[in-house]
């Protein structure tokens, strides 16, 4: 045996998984260590040259080496009188984990679809766990996925993402990876001695695939005990979603009686749509996402609003934040803005991208008109070049929202790779086709070339949301920073759609106070409108935001005044008397307060506006509130 130890070589393992596939959404965890393998000669393929392991994945030792129970593995390659079958199988298992996966998910890969087929091996491996090892790039310490540098921990707006493409909750790596809690142990102590019961098998198979073992009780004492295990997994990843969103369901509702009847598919399609249903309920999203009308569609019924009097303009006042955001924020934030309904729209019905928001505000909401000339509304008309290389396997029309990082290039070019694999096919097989769509979903990757994905260039994303070519190019503005700001400001489109109604009000120009400005998403959006920008006081805390500003200022030949701070906290009554005095008053309020602390993306310090970032929204209402009091003072007198 010690002969052999010194043959053996390490291979890195896989992390766990939260993905969805068609209407159902798996958490698969094979976190292992480093696996020990016949240093066998796996070249026999063009699968075996491809590294499918991330860079950054932890390697320590496996201890099994000198455990009392052998891996399958182990026991087929140290049997001197092994079997000419079995010395296959030991190639097969030796090829894909020297490959990079676990042995576990290899033998469970040749356990469904036997030794004879390695591509439907590959396939099946590929479904849970081909592209999820590739970290994004363009990642700074300080990006966010709001409209301000206020914002300076979490990168991605994944809450507004269509797809569940999301990392998995650190709830569920609880029993993965090095730590087993005292149950866990347990249960492997009673397989081995084969006492385990059934309530008990079922447990320790949810805590083997990475599921904590409370939720895992919870699901079985609540679906009965004999709910299957795939039905168990459904269960506890609608628990798992609605935790996301801080919306847990009802306690009579918990055990979902009425979903033991029937087939296993019908049962799980009906927890996936209860899922929804919780969701979208606790958050309360309409949908369609439009809001009181967009120009391609208008409410059922003509809507009519009343604003109280302490709401009504001028100054006219607009505010914009995440819509998803955990329970009752939405509520605080009206309650603040003078109990005002949230219009939640949508950007995808204004552009090729989807960027779900909700707005307040006191504004007219009749004789609405967009920008013309109208923007591309598909992917296809926004990259037509883009046409030649779309496979028809992929369906989408419309981008997922713009985030603050991009995909890496080692991960675009695992999918070229594999997908090249398949080049002589029709097709690539379904598994292969679903894994790069969950990535191009997930990352946005159009198509430029055979088998050739690409992120999204920063100033293809200025024109899906609406500015200007090079808006955020040149004054020493990294690359790195172009895709952190255009991924935190305002989709020009949408915006500009409902500020349009200022137009006709105000034909000689407006004032206007801008907190948390970021690239100047409202000053563009009012540009484009043709309203001339008389003064402008732009609050705004990152400098490469305000030189971006300042720089549009001056390109556009700007003849009005704008004026920078870069702290709303110390905008106080001085400072807005000053300004007040000196240009008349403001005509219109703007901003869209950090959303670190409520976007669906913030694992750690999701705590709503309590939140350090998040509750900067108070400042928003205490200055809105300030202006209001000043010009009341000033008209009164």
């Amino acid at each position: 045996m010690n002969d052999y130890v010194a043959e053996l070589r390490p291979c890195k393992g896989l992390r766990a998984l939260f993905t969805k596939f068609g209407d159902h959404v798996y958490f698969i965890a094979f976190y292992v260590s480093n696996v020990y393998v016949q240093d066998a000669n796996v070249s026999g393929g063009d699968i075996s040259d491809v590294d499918w392991t991330s860079d950054d994945e932890s390697e320590t030792h496996l201890e099994a080496v000198t455990s009392s129970q052998p891996t399958r593995t182990e026991t087929i390659v140290g049997n001197e009188e092994a079997s000419s079958s079995n010395a296959t199988l030991s190639k097969l298992i030796g090829q894909f984990v020297g490959m990079g996966f676990s042995e576990k998910l290899v033998l469970k890969a040749i356990d469904e679809n036997g030794e004879e087929d390695p591509d439907s091996i590959l396939n099946w491996i590929l479904t849970f766990s081909t592209l999820e090892e590739s970290p994004p790039q363009q990642l700074s310490t300080n990006s966010d996925p709001c409209s301000s540098d206020y914002n300076e921990i979490f990168p991605n707006d994944l809450s507004d993402m269509d797809s569940w493409s999301e990392d998995e909750p650190e709830d569920c790596l609880k029993d993965t990876g090095t730590y087993k809690s005292e149950k866990h142990k347990m249960l492997l102590s009673l397989a081995e001695s084969g006492s385990l019961s059934e309530k008990e098998e079922k447990l320790l198979a949810l805590a083997n695939m990475g599921y904590a073992l409370e939720d895992a009780e919870i699901a079985l004492e609540r679906s009965g005990p004999e709910t299957s295990v795939d039905d168990l997994i459904e269960f506890i990843c609608v628990a798992q979603m609605a935790r996301e969103q801080d919306c847990y369901l009802p306690e009579d509702d918990l055990k979902p009686k009425h979903l033991l009847n029937g087939s296993s598919k019908s049962k799980k399609r009906k927890l996936f749509e209860m899922k929804k249903k919780v969701i979208e309920e606790s958050i309360r999203l309409p949908n369609p996402m439009i809001g009181y009308g967009v120009p391609s569609m208008q409410p059922p019924e003509r809507v009519h609003r009343s604003l109280p009097e302490e709401a009504r303009g001028p100054p006219y006042f607009y505010y914009e934040n995440v819509a998803l955001t955990p329970k009752g924020v939405w509520d605080t934030i009206s309650r603040f803005l003078y109990d005002i309904e949230p219009e939640f729209v949508d950007s995808k019905f204004f552009s090729a991208c989807a960027r779900k928001r909700g707005y307040i505000h006191n504004l007219p909401i009749e004789n609405r008109f967009p920008l013309i000339p109208l923007p591309p509304l598909t992917i296809q008309q926004a990259f037509p070049l883009s046409r030649r290389w779309w496979p028809t396997w992929d369906p989408r029309d419309k981008l997922n929202c713009i985030q603050t990082a991009i995909a890496s290039a080692k991960l675009t070019e695992r999918i070229r790779t594999m997908l090249e694999r398949h080049e002589g096919d029709d097709d690539p097989p379904e598994a292969v086709q679903r894994a790069v769509m969950e990535q191009c979903r997930k990352w946005n990757l159009v198509w430029v070339g055979r088998n050739k994905v690409a992120p999204l260039e920063p100033d293809e994303v200025e024109m899906l949301l609406g500015f200007p070519k090079n808006h955020t190019r040149g004054g020493g503005i990294s690359r790195t920073d172009r895709y952190k700001s255009l991924g935190n400001s305002f989709q020009v489109d949408t915006v500009a759609y409902h500020l349009s109604v200022l137009k006709d009000m105000y034909p000689h120009g407006i004032n206007m106070l801008s907190l948390f400005s970021g690239i100047g998403g409202a000053e563009v959006a009012l540009h484009r409108l043709g309203i001339k920008l008389n003064n402008v006081v732009s609050i705004e805390k990152s400098k490469a935001n305000r030189d971006i500003v300042r720089s549009w200022w001056e390109q556009t030949n700007q003849t009005g005044s704008l004026i920078d701070f870069d702290d709303v906290q110390l905008f106080d009554a001085t400072r807005a008397e000053q300004i007040i005095s000196s240009i008349g008053g403001f005509d219109l309020v703007v901003g869209g307060s950090p959303c670190n602390n409520l976007a669906g993306s913030n694992r750690v310090s999701r705590d709503g506006l309590e939140g350090k970032e998040s509750s900067l929204f108070y400042d928003y209402f205490r200055i809105l509130d300030l202006i209001k009091c000043i010009m009341g003072s000033n008209r009164a007198v």
